[in-house]
């Protein structure tokens, strides 16, 4: 391997520059994607609640070999994939599928420098889905889970001068009986489900922290001014704290801090107030030092004057009103080829006239948040979902049709507007596999937990994977009684949490008269997905793209439908829906529903436009 050295403080890092790295050939790309450089890719701080000075990024090439899953750890050649991009994305350099039965290992090298008195941690934002990690050949831990950060001090395991990371990693997503989360991935990829994501898909890196640390901080706050600091230490010490605005000091304190005329975060007004956080021994010594953010706002709800539940922020109804947005890309796949790309999406929809987004069984990068929080988007965050669905041919026999359901690792399917069914719309998963969809919950709120864009947790979305659901939505609602809980986004409706959610195509519906729904906010979760393929920038040419509602013969009418759309959701809004989510940001492969081509290179409906179409959801 060629070595190239950055330095910074006690890190040396050092990895391969391949000079022959491309894309795969004859891959759909994004402007961004065509822009990325082998050297220098995704080399923005990965962690902006929590940031310290000395860090290095990994990101760049690696050794990569696959073998059978079994095997023991191979040979590294010359084969070499550009991280954080997957190994099925087209700007890894690779694009191959990796089978259940095979293992992709990586490696790479990094030089250090010893410092005495600090400590080395070794961080993956995300890898997909259960990677083992050796040091120098020592094993240092494992992790199961596709979608969230993890890391390992290996300050035991490094030594001066040149140092060795090998992982391995295997990846069954939608096989049956593996109850893996996965999201929108799948082994066939087609309609609405993609190609699947393996190996490493988001940054890796290095960071030297002290002996004693701050690990992470849980941060509250309340329209009185006041800012929680709770932090999690590693060692000894106490916290002292202040808080900025606009670069003035405006408080100072310990785990606690009250602004005085507080400045409310909203989507108009997106106020972000700094934090420093310094961790002090017991004689006053600043042993550590981190910068992070807080905006102060409150998330509720409430009965109007006709007796339906609203939504409201900071005391004052609010209709969420957002995209479905799946966050893939024809290069980088569930990884965004740059944060340029990133925003181009977010930009766009906030020019639109959005205010929120639903982040569709996705976890993304820190910084897609961060970008939120400054922005002033409202973020409703899926969990990832998980299980097989086992379905019938259409001209399935009735007896079929009950095998295939039991087969299945998803209910059935009964809607809000569907008659009570006799069938218990739930479905039992072993032990072993909630107790591992708890763990990767758990660890989704408790990543994204202080970030004040987000405002609704969606645990199950449809019925896919859902199960336990009272179980869950008692845990969700007692665990982050902060936000509000729509515990199934257009899936089976159980008496819990906030909110009941019908999913509606390609116009938007709502059963207002049930009585079951008179205690919870009554919202929309998704609708429209009308279809526009434009020629050129389609994924894959073929003779049927997906799309809701039959294919529109013009742009026109792609718009007419829109409106029209909007317009009836306008009049439910008057009725008592408090929410809207329009499906989606982009086309997806083959799904052709997007407000933007899958490339990005064309809009179909302009930001201008689109926001005079959407004005209606104002009055």
């Amino acid at each position: 391997m060629k070595v190239q050295q950055l330095l910074m403080s006690t890190l040396v890092y050092a990895g391969a520059v391949a000079a022959e790295w491309e894309p795969v050939k004859n891959s759909m790309l994004t402007v961004w994607g065509k822009k990325v450089d082998a050297s220098n890719v995704w080399n923005e701080y990965p962690r902006p609640q929590l940031e310290r000075e000395n860090w290095v990024n990994l990101n760049g090439m690696w050794q990569y070999e696959v073998v059978g899953i079994d095997h023991v750890q191979p040979v590294f050649g010359e084969k070499e994939i550009l991280v954080p991009f997957a190994l099925e994305a087209p700007l890894s350099g690779v694009g191959r599928k990796l089978g259940v039965d095979e293992a992709l290992w990586y490696r790479r090298v990094f030089d250090y420098r010893e410092n005495k008195n600090s400590r080395l941690l070794l961080h993956f934002e995300a890898v997909d889905y259960k990677s083992e990690i050796w040091v120098n050949g020592t094993r240092v831990g494992m992790h199961v889970g596709g979608n969230l950060p993890f890391s390992f001090d290996i300050s035991s395991h490094v030594k001066p001068g040149e140092n060795e990371i090998v992982l391995k990693v295997v990846d069954a997503t939608n096989q049956r009986g593996k109850y893996q989360l996965r999201g929108k991935q799948v082994l066939q990829n087609g309609g609405i489900t993609y190609t699947r994501v393996s190996g490493i898909w988001q940054t890796v890196w290095l960071e030297n922290v002290p002996e004693n640390y701050i690990e992470s901080l849980k941060i509250d706050t309340e329209l009185s001014g006041n800012i929680f600091i709770k932090p999690s230490i590693i060692g000894k010490g106490s916290i002292r704290t202040s808080a900025s605005l606009n670069g003035k000091k405006v408080a100072e304190g310990g785990e606690i801090l009250n602004i005085q005329n507080p400045q409310f975060w909203s989507p108009e007004s997106p106020v972000l107030y700094d934090l420093k956080i310094e961790l002090l021994s017991s004689n006053g010594e600043v042993m550590d030092c981190v910068k992070s953010y807080a905006g102060i706002r409150e998330v509720g709800k409430r009965i109007d004057e006709n007796g339906n539940w609203r939504l409201t922020l900071n005391g004052n109804d609010i209709f969420h009103w957002g995209p479905l947005d799946q966050g893939w890309w024809p290069d980088g796949l569930l990884t965004p080829p740059s944060e340029e790309a990133m925003l181009f999406d977010m930009k766009y929809l906030k020019e639109a006239g959005f205010n929120m987004i639903r982040k569709h069984i996705k976890v993304e990068p820190r910084r897609f948040y961060y970008q939120c929080d400054k922005m002033g988007f409202l973020v409703w965050q899926d969990h990832v979902s998980g299980g097989q669905r086992a379905g019938a041919p259409k001209d399935a026999t009735e007896d079929e049709k009950k095998a295939a359901l039991a087969r299945s690792e998803w209910p059935e399917w009964i809607r809000l507007h569907d008659k009570p069914s006799d069938v218990e719309p739930e479905k039992v998963w072993p032990d072993w596999a909630h107790k591992q969809w708890m763990i990767e919950l758990k660890g989704m709120v408790d990543h994204l937990y202080n970030h004040p864009s987000i405002v609704v947790w969606v645990p199950f979305n449809e019925r896919w994977g859902q199960h336990c659901t009272m179980e869950v939505g008692r845990w969700i609602s007692q665990y982050d009684p902060t936000r509000t809980i729509n515990i199934a986004s257009g899936g089976n409706f159980f008496p819990i949490g906030d909110i009941a959610d019908e999913h509606a195509y390609p116009h938007p519906r709502f059963p207002l008269d049930d009585s079951r729904y008179k205690n919870y906010v009554k919202v929309i979760g998704e609708f429209g997905g009308h279809g526009w393929p434009v020629k050129g920038h389609l994924w894959k040419e073929q003779k049927k793209n997906l799309g809701y509602g039959g294919l529109p013969k013009t742009i026109e009418e792609f718009k007419e439908r829109y409106r029209k759309s909007i317009e009836l959701l306008s009049d439910l809004k008057r009725k008592g829906i408090s929410a809207g989510v329009y499906t989606q940001t982009t086309d997806v492969e083959i799904e052709i529903n997007g407000l933007l081509t899958y490339d990005r290179k064309v809009l179909k409906i302009p930001a201008e436009e689109l926001r005079k179409l959407n004005a209606i959801l104002n009055e």
